[in-house]
């Protein structure tokens, strides 16, 4: 039995190969009937897969152990997020900015504002951090999370019940405000890695606003633009195969990353943009409508990262250390509670006669609650820890043990971390809850004859012509030109 125990040698690598392909097999079996009998999306199953087989339970996965973890999870939130804005950016409606900016608009400033702010007062006060360290914390949880957003949105059961306006709205804040976050979490910190309040102050509007924000943007639409004409001119006379045409959605959404990374722009808006600028006219949606692609990224990269992000939450610093004696569970559960409460749910009733596309008290409280934090605030706070801890967006692969703002790099992680955690689950088993509790609320007669299964509107919203579209046309619906 020598030769035999001489190949048994399983890696941490071969072990994240068969769980992830394991994960993945099984849901994909049972995909239809989790998403629209049982109500569940994949994130929080994907989270649950990673803490059973994580350092704390099973130890099958332990990122801890592969080295350079910040960077590793620095560099997959990144494409991560980035490929999810991009595909927001493909599917919206064409030319939906046109008419419905006000709306987004009123998401990304005032809603995303208050929930900025409230948010760093609740961790201010709950977890007495320093007041910068709670701006830090609350930017990196202000956008709402486009991957988490896809999972609840995306085409299934129970998203066909919420009028069609809503998901495009709440689709298109998701792919903007990873990128416009960043002028938040910059405010925090460059008052504490500035000399003066005058040298803050003017690199975040040159450098954080204007260059990153602004530029990133334009950069984005300007690559999707081109290389739509481009695409267009390579069908037209036959240059490209169809592997060709479907793989090219992919290497664009990486292409947009890489040159954001590479000229230092805000990744996420140069690849929203790029998504946007592609897809603007419609054209490349009804090429690829039967295709699925958003569905098959989600499945394979977006719920991988959602296991790897399972195995590396820091469960042992959820409780006081020497820099952060304020952090314990029962804080951690009440600052949880609060957020999901009031980061976005009052802002939003409030707001609602301001926002065209929210039409009723029952609508605005629907996007007021569907604000999930995900892996958007995971890669803002690995940009914010290395920016801390050496200056720089790339963090160090072993932390440096005496820095200047220890106590922030010590706090805003543990935090931001279960914060995702309570989301990700809360957020992701809410359509559940909602579907069950509406099978329950109807009398006997009008209930489907399984629990949740109802395909009608939901109550209280405006569903008009059955669909409660923001548009007449949207990308994908529209025959597609037989000369194209």
């Amino acid at each position: 039995m020598s030769w035999i125990n001489k190949h048994l040698e399983p890696t941490a690598a071969h072990f994240t190969y068969l769980i992830l392909s394991a994960f993945l097999i099984i849901y994909a079996l049972f995909s239809s009937f989790i998403r629209n009998r049982l109500h569940l999306s994949e994130p929080p199953l994907a989270t649950l897969v990673g803490i059973i087989f994580g350092p704390e339970c099973a130890d099958l996965l332990n990122p801890t152990r592969w080295g350079m973890q910040d960077n590793i999870t620095q560099e997959a939130a990144r494409v991560i997020v980035g490929l999810q804005v991009f595909t927001v950016g493909v599917e919206l409606p064409k030319t939906y900015f046109s008419r419905h900016w006000k709306s987004v608009a009123m998401m990304l400033g005032p809603v995303m504002t208050f929930s900025w702010l409230i948010t760093a007062l609740f961790t201010y006060l709950v977890l007495h951090t320093k007041w910068t360290t709670a701006m830090i914390i609350s930017a990196c949880l202000a956008p709402t999370d486009p991957v988490l957003a896809a999972s609840v949105l995306a085409e299934s059961t129970f998203s066909r019940r919420v009028p069609r306006r809503l998901r495009h709205m709440l689709s298109a804040e998701s792919g903007c405000n990873d990128g416009v976050s960043f002028p938040f979490l910059y405010i925090g910190l460059l008052f504490l890695i500035e000399e003066t309040t005058g040298d803050a102050v003017k690199e975040w509007m040159l450098g954080t606003v204007l260059w990153q924000c602004t530029l990133g943007l334009l950069i984005g639409l300007v690559i999707g633009h081109c290389f739509n004409r481009s695409l267009r001119f390579a069908v037209k006379w036959e240059y490209i195969d169809t592997g060709s045409f479907l793989v090219f959605y992919f290497l664009l959404a990486v292409f947009s990353i890489g040159t954001g990374s590479t000229l230092g722009v805000d990744d996420f808006l140069a690849a929203f943009g790029a998504g946007y600028g592609f897809a603007w006219d419609g054209w490349f949606a009804n090429k690829t409508k039967q295709t699925h692609l958003p569905n098959i990224l989600d499945l394979l990269l977006n719920s991988s990262m959602f296991v790897y992000f399972g195995a590396i939450i820091p469960w042992r610093h959820f409780t006081p250390e020497e820099w952060t004696p304020g952090i314990t569970p029962g804080r951690l559960v009440g600052l949880l509670v609060l957020i999901l409460l009031f980061r976005r749910i009052p802002i939003v009733l409030a707001m609602k006669r301001f926002i065209p596309d929210i039409r009723t008290y029952r609508e605005a409280l629907f996007c007021g609650h569907f604000g999930p934090m995900g892996l958007g605030a995971l890669f803002l706070v690995i940009e914010a820890r290395a920016q801390l801890e050496n200056g720089t967006s790339l963090p160090e692969p072993q932390p440096p043990k005496h820095i200047k703002h220890k106590e922030a790099v010590e706090t805003i992680w543990p935090v931001v971390s279960f914060i995702i955690l309570g989301s990700t689950m809360i957020h992701g088993l809410s359509v559940a809850a909602i579907s069950v509790g509406s099978h329950l609320s109807r009398k006997d007669g009008e209930r489907a004859p399984l629990i949740g299964q109802e395909s009608d509107g939901l109550h209280y919203m405006v569903h008009e012509g059955g669909g409660g579209e923001s548009e007449p046309s949207v990308s994908g619906d529209e025959d597609p030109d037989p000369n194209e």
